[in-house]
């Protein structure tokens, strides 16, 4: 196994891996972005999101696609994790706790203080996982969010 960062190579597995998520996580109708999108996303002059990529044997298995955030409280960025998806085939071979360290020995060598992301609350398996990894459930939280006709009507609002 090989956890690296991603190229403008990796952008169709990456894309497909994306896809494997969104039907992992029973929502594969909201999965619209392109390859197009993705790797233009990830690899222009100023990238708004980064990636790792896991391969075995050569072939792409495993993303964690993350990007930079920051707290006001301790005035210094961290990491948000926005997707970490290992095909089922490969997962219980350590490929998760391997993106998962990668991306904590990233904060730690470039000062970050946080790391972070969400998991559904029905993801048992996933929830479990992080959980061994010492990590703590935010629960005196609620995510928001405006997207799609609501963001639009909000925005448009004298």
């Amino acid at each position: 196994m090989l956890i690296r960062l991603a190229t403008p190579e990796d952008t169709s597995d990456i894309h497909r891996l994306i896809y494997e998520l969104a039907v992992y996580e029973k929502a594969p109708d909201e999965m619209v972005a392109t390859i197009g999108q993705i790797e233009q996303s990830l690899f222009n002059s100023h990238p708004v999101a980064f990636c790792h990529v896991a391969e075995v044997d050569g072939k792409i298995v495993g993303i964690a696609l993350w990007f930079l955030n920051y707290s006001t409280w301790l005035g210094k960025p961290g990491i948000y994790l926005e997707d970490l998806f290992v095909q089922p085939e490969y997962r219980g071979h350590g490929i998760g706790k391997g993106f998962m360290k990668t991306l904590a020995q990233l904060c730690v060598e470039r000062g970050y203080e946080r790391f972070q992301w969400w998991v559904l609350d029905w993801n048992t398996p996933s929830i479990d996982f992080y959980k061994s990894l010492g990590a703590v459930a935010m629960d005196d939280w609620t995510v928001f969010r405006l997207y799609g006709d609501a963001l639009k009507k909000f925005a448009s609002q004298s």
